[in-house]
């Protein structure tokens, strides 16, 4: 099982970021979108997940939840939009995968046998960071991350 992940579009849906995630089977969205018509792009790929994030202020997003917690073949996922509004201990509640955006920064790293991604930001370049998407590839319980740095 393959699971996109994308954060910070800001409303730019990048021609690159929608390539980078063809053929997943699921998308995760980390937060400022920018509007539903990235939604509805997105959900032209995959079935979508999204949290809300701090710039996700209009009626359209009333409905989106800040945080989810999903299950994907034996792998639990936690998704929010900042990292420190996390208000649960991952490991306590047997999650395996923390994912979040807002830092635009993209980060993989595992800390008390729970992994933590950003994918960066796939929308509009913040200082000289990369733009970037991701990909959870989930395999008899056990995940595994790849970030793509997308060329734009």
């Amino acid at each position: 099982m393959r699971i996109g992940l994308i954060a910070d579009t800001h409303n730019l849906l990048r021609p690159e970021a929608l390539a980078a995630l063809q053929g997943v089977d699921h998308l995760l969205h980390a937060g400022d979108i920018g509007g539903p018509h990235i939604l509805a792009e997105l959900e032209r790929i995959a079935p979508l997940s999204v949290v809300r994030g701090n710039n996700d202020q209009d009626t359209w997003a009333d409905t989106i939840a800040d945080q989810l917690t999903l299950d994907f073949g034996g792998v639990r996922l936690h998704m929010l939009h900042d990292l420190k509004q996390l208000d649960v201990d991952p490991a306590e509640q047997g999650i395996d995968v923390v994912i979040a955006g807002h830092s635009h920064k993209p980060l993989q790293e595992t800390r008390d046998g729970v992994l933590y991604l950003n994918p960066g930001s796939a929308g509009p370049r913040r200082f000289k960071l990369p733009i970037g998407v991701g990909i959870l590839h989930i395999e008899g319980g056990r995940v595994r991350a790849e970030l793509i740095t997308l060329q734009v």
